[in-house]
């Protein structure tokens, strides 16, 4: 697998839409969507990056790669603040990239927390690489450490992978409460995409009383001006499939393994509705910008004709608005 090209600074950092994966329970789905939903990103020839920041190295493992067999990883490049991002981005397939994890990570947690800009130190790295993808993808650890911090600051949006369990429902709950914390004190540009729903089994009865929770309280949040006022239960939710727990040990996203497996048709239909949302929101970006006035003086009313022939400005207030 080859390094990528130097980054240069380019692209705008809002162009590229930065999402972390965090959920505080582990075993939900949440590096098998990390890894699928970018595959399927990727495979749309729209240029993606994966970031594993879990020292447990699943999302790096995932993709073929051996944490033990890295000249480089992530763990380097947040302690050393002057290396080239580069020097461990690796080019996993056509458009994905990765930033891989190896178990040294782990020790970030303890080797950074003297460090004043600890917890931006991912957002300078994705910073220097936003010329070169569109999306990208953290894959966080399952804790609230100075690692997941820095998946939180450096990213515009929260995706939560979840099973519709009763349990999962508090977890939600804490979890909201989290992203709220971090969005208040480092990162208030930070926002709450949604919930995914990962082995999902929609016959039966606990699940979809499950999703009808959930769905009912993002409705009911609508007006609050919480970080999840627009978060939303993303459909189609993944269903159970044997295949995507079996290609992880392949080293193969499910679209090598199994392309035409539910799993892979329903990461292919979650894809297809992010990539659409995210031209949609720059398409209204776009029109924004090129409608706003140069100037902004540009954006106040011109007096009409009538209305400026009214208008008798005595030579005492013209010196004092010239003075």
């Amino acid at each position: 697998m080859a390094a990528i090209r130097d980054e240069t600074p380019g692209r705008d950092a809002r162009q590229t839409r930065r999402v972390a994966l965090l959920n505080q329970k582990g075993g939900v789905g949440k590096t098998t969507t990390t890894v699928n939903l970018a595959a399927a990103i990727a495979e749309q020839g729209r240029p993606t990056l994966i970031v594993d920041i879990d020292p447990q190295s699943h999302a790096t493992l995932h993709l073929g790669v051996d944490p033990d067999g890295l000249d480089r990883s992530i763990y380097d490049l947040l302690l050393d603040p002057e290396l080239p991002a580069t020097e461990a981005l690796i080019e996993s397939r056509p458009n994905l990239g990765l930033l891989p994890a190896e178990v040294h990570l782990a020790a970030a947690e303890t080797e950074l927390v003297g460090e004043a800009d600890r917890q931006d130190r991912l957002h300078r790295i994705l910073d220097r690489l936003s010329d070169q993808y569109e999306f990208v993808f953290i894959d966080c650890p399952p804790s609230l450490g100075i690692l997941t911090l820095n998946a939180l600051a450096a990213s515009g949006e929260v995706l939560v992978p979840l099973q519709a369990h009763f349990f999962a429902l508090q977890g939600v709950s804490k979890l909201l409460e989290t992203v709220q914390l971090v969005s208040q004190a480092a990162n208030p540009d930070l926002v709450v995409a949604g919930v995914i729903l990962c082995m999902h089994e929609e016959r039966a009865t606990l699940s979809k009383e499950v999703v009808a929770d959930l769905d009912e309280f993002f409705h009911a949040s609508r007006e609050g001006g919480a970080p999840w006022s627009d978060a939303k239960v993303f459909r189609p939710p993944v269903r159970r499939n044997i295949k995507l727990a079996e290609c992880p040990s392949f080293g193969q996203t499910i679209f090598e393994y199994s392309k035409w497996c539910p799993g892979a048709l329903d990461y292919r239909a979650l894809a297809k509705s992010f990539i659409e949302e995210w031209d949609a929101r720059k398409s209204v970006k776009a029109e924004e910008i090129a409608q706003a006035p140069e100037d902004p003086r540009d954006a106040l009313e011109e007096p009409t004709e009538d209305t400026t022939a009214e208008i008798v400005v005595r030579p005492s207030a013209a010196a004092e608005m010239t003075g």
